[in-house]
């Protein structure tokens, strides 16, 4: 009897224990349950965070950079002349020119304001106005002729009238025969008046062709501000440098500026590779891409 009170008091006792132990595992897992869903939710969280905060510094990045390339313009928009107008590259010097010399003159062209197209000679605008940074602020008059190698037959006139250095103001025509303006004048005063007639005539028996006879060929190297590329052709091309910068090292920079077909305002070329960019490396190889034409690099000259 004693025997048997023990064994169902050990039995009770051992079903007792089970149940305990059964709900004690089922909080168990229950409470690891729980754990491993906070974690979960905190991983997710903090990949949320860490995620934002890459986009944040990748804007940072963004923002920095655009900014870098506001401070980096090369335009002065209230510049009137292509001096004062365009900045040199970080770590450039703009060349000094001698005083009175054409290179001066050039790099001190007077400009229309920033952000004025090109027009043609009869008043319209060009058709591509995405070729030119700057306007050159002179009259082209109101016919069909200033184009190319006539705008540099020009700048040149305009500054041996301005030296009055009157007999060196000479051009060849197509034919073979010199044009001079001391001669046209025959003995009558210089003046802006007869000098564009004198002009007008040049541009309409001189093209390319005799112009790149009368120049004289020139080292890539040895490149100034005066300097033309051109290649003599029906129809050809040439335009001018008008500005030219150096580095510590040695590099060149140059700027170009060119009429073209039809008749139209000079303009400052932006370089293709770079927009908003007028200057031209020197080193660029065997062909010269510009804005809206391809020279080679034998085909510099000078006057």
């Amino acid at each position: 009897m004693v025997i048997r009170i023990k064994y169902v008091t050990f039995l009770k006792v051992y079903v007792f224990y089970s149940n305990l132990y059964l709900k004690m595992k089922k909080v168990y897992l229950i409470c690891s349950v729980l754990f491993l869903t906070v974690q979960l939710s905190s991983c997710q969280s903090n990949n949320g965070e860490k995620s934002n905060l890459t986009n944040s510094e990748e804007d940072s990045v963004s923002e920095n950079s655009e900014t870098e390339k506001e401070d980096e313009s090369y335009i002065n928009p209230k510049g009137n002349k292509i001096i004062s107008r365009f900045n040199v590259p970080e770590g450039y010097n703009r060349v000094k020119t001698e005083k009175n010399s054409f290179a001066e003159f050039l790099q001190n062209l007077p400009l229309k304001p920033d952000g004025s197209p090109v027009l043609l000679y009869n008043g319209n605008e060009k058709g591509n106005q995405d070729a030119h940074l700057a306007v050159v602020d002179l009259p082209i008059g109101k016919r069909d002729l200033h184009q190319c190698a006539d705008a540099i037959m020009r700048l040149r006139a305009d500054y041996l009238f301005g030296q009055k250095r009157y007999n060196e103001i000479e051009f060849l025509f197509v034919s073979g025969k010199r044009s001079n303006y001391a001669t046209y004048l025959a003995g009558r005063t210089p003046n802006s008046t007869n000098l564009w007639s004198y002009l007008e005539n040049v541009f309409n028996l001189a093209s390319t062709l005799s112009l790149d006879k009368q120049l004289k060929s020139k080292d890539l190297n040895s490149i100034e501000v005066g300097d033309v590329f051109i290649k003599g052709g029906s129809p050809g091309h040439a335009v001018i440098v008008v500005d030219k910068c150096v580095n510590t090292e040695g590099k060149v920079k140059f700027m170009l500026a060119q009429s073209y077909m039809p008749a139209q305002e000079t303009q400052v070329l932006v370089n293709p590779q770079d927009p908003n960019n007028p200057w031209y490396d020197l080193d660029f190889g065997d062909i010269l891409e510009t804005a809206e034409y391809t020279f080679t690099k034998n085909q510099l000259k000078s006057f």
